[in-house]
Order: C-alpha cells, then structure tokens, then sequence
C-alpha cells in the first residue's frame, strides 16, 4: 500500500516494528542530501566524475587550480544548502533517542545544521580547510573570501560555460586562477575532506564503529556503499547480528544482509519511519 507521499506504508510499518526499542545508529550518504540540491554523483542516472586524487592535489599545481576554481564556484550554492526532512527525521529521533548517532559520508555537514549532536563526519567536512604543511585550520568562508580577491576578474567573467556537469573546469580558464595558500607559513590548503585515494583517519573510523557497536540496530540511508569504508561498517553490524535497514533509490552492496529494504527515497521515509516510531503505533 502505498502512503500519500509515496512510500509503501506496510514495508515502512516493518521497518518500525523491527526498530521499536532498539536505538539505532544511521548511516547516510548522497541520496540524504539530494532534497536539499546538493547532486548525488553515484545515485541513479547520475553522470560520470573524474574524482580529483590526493597525489594530483599534492604533486600538481595546475591540479590545485583545477580543484579549487571548481569548488569555489560551486561553494555559495553549496554553503546555502538547509536540512531537508531527512536529516530533520534524524535529528527529532536522535533528541528522543530513538537513535543512537549518526555516521555521515556526506561532506555538506547538513547534520549538524539540522541539530543532531552525535555524527561522525566519515569523509570530512566541506566548511572547513587546513593546511597541510602547519596544520592551521581556516573556515571554507575565510578562504572564500581570499580566493576573491586573488581573482577579482572573477566577478566579471562568466565561466559557468567551462564548467562541466562533474565540477571539473577547463583548462582554458584554469591557467588564470590564483591559488590560495596558508596565511600562517605560505603552505598548501585542502579541504579537509577525504580525496580519492586518501584512507579515512584510524580514529574517525574507531568513532564510527563504536557507534555502531552500541547501537541495537543499523539505518542506511541514501547510499550504495560503493565506498568500502561504508561496507565495514555495514559488515560489523552484520557480524553483531542486529537488524539492519536499508532505504535507498536503487540497489546497493549490502542488500543481501539487510532485514528491511525500502525502495523509496530518504527524505520521505525518514519522515514515515520517524514518526511511527515517535507515534508509538505500528
């Protein structure tokens, strides 16, 4: 049967019945974010990207160009971004403890705007950058502002032509743009997220799986586990033999182990799920 907002109302009913009681660790990816108009590059029908990898940010100033004029386009949209219902659902079950945390492969830290206080940033944070020679950290709008004025002839360009649908930039107007660098000692910045290539720190990964290992249950949301960091979580929930429940629009690595699947999207049946669980009824 299917509900006004178009999820199936018995497999949600289900999913509340195994999760009644059991504080529940969430796992999210892309698809969480996707209402809240930030793209999910490896959802259904999702064009194809050319990651930018570490060693290429490291070795390469023409690659740090590159990265950074993409970026700082794409940033004021994505700065602006709010928490959609999804992450609203997490936050309200989190504060009645209906679950346990929330362990994010998202960069956008929509979490944390939306008021959840116990979320492990698996791949960093997009809103912050450090640099990697000294190690002193910067707010992504301090550096926001610097890349502005560095490049002034931004402003009266319009280069959005040279973007493409990846956030890769052509090397036409790549050559022109002024990198910044680390106020402190003149060091490299980076985002501090995680690049292809980069391992998730040890201790990131031990905060996530703690979570998980006192949690009664496991939410995935809006993610395919392509990434297999998300995968070991996944595995460790499986080997504590704790329900596990997947919602996602498409298939994913873990399906196999999942005790509910809800094809659906996130935001809608986080919702649906929040509420059956808060409202007490099955």
């Amino acid at each position: 049967m299917q509900g006004m907002s178009g999820v199936a109302t018995d497999v949600v009913d289900e999913a509340v019945g195994i999760l009644r009681g059991r504080p529940a660790a969430v796992l999210t990816g892309a698809g969480v974010s996707t209402d809240s108009g930030i793209p999910d590059y490896r959802g259904v029908g999702a064009p194809k990207q050319h990651p930018m990898s570490f060693s290429d940010f490291l070795q390469s100033h023409r690659h740090r160009q590159r990265y950074w004029l993409g970026s700082h386009m794409g940033w004021s949209r994505f700065a602006a971004a709010e928490p959609n219902r999804g992450h609203e659902a997490i936050a309200s079950a989190e504060e009645a403890s209906l679950f346990s945390g929330v362990v994010t492969q998202n960069v956008d830290a929509l979490h944390h705007k939306a008021g959840s206080l116990r979320v492990v940033d698996l791949h960093g944070r997009l809103d912050k950058v450090r640099c990697i020679h000294c190690g002193q950290s910067f707010s992504r709008q301090s550096v926001a502002h610097t890349i502005d004025l560095l490049n002034p002839w931004l402003e009266k360009r319009d280069i959005s032509g040279h973007i493409k649908p990846d956030g890769d930039v052509d090397v036409a107007v790549t050559s022109e743009f002024v990198v910044p660098s680390c106020d402190m000692c003149d060091g490299v910045l980076k985002p501090e997220v995680i690049f292809f290539g980069e391992f998730v720190p040890t201790g990131v990964f031990d905060q996530a799986a703690s979570l998980i290992a006192r949690s009664e249950a496991l939410i995935i949301a809006g993610s395919s586990l392509v990434v297999n960091t998300g995968m070991r979580l996944v595995n460790l929930a499986h080997r504590k033999k704790i329900p596990i429940v997947i919602i996602n629009r498409g298939p994913t690595k873990a399906d196999r182990l999942a005790t509910v699947r809800i094809e659906a999207g996130t935001s809608e049946t986080l919702d649906a799920l929040v509420g059956g669980l808060q409202s007490g009824s099955v």
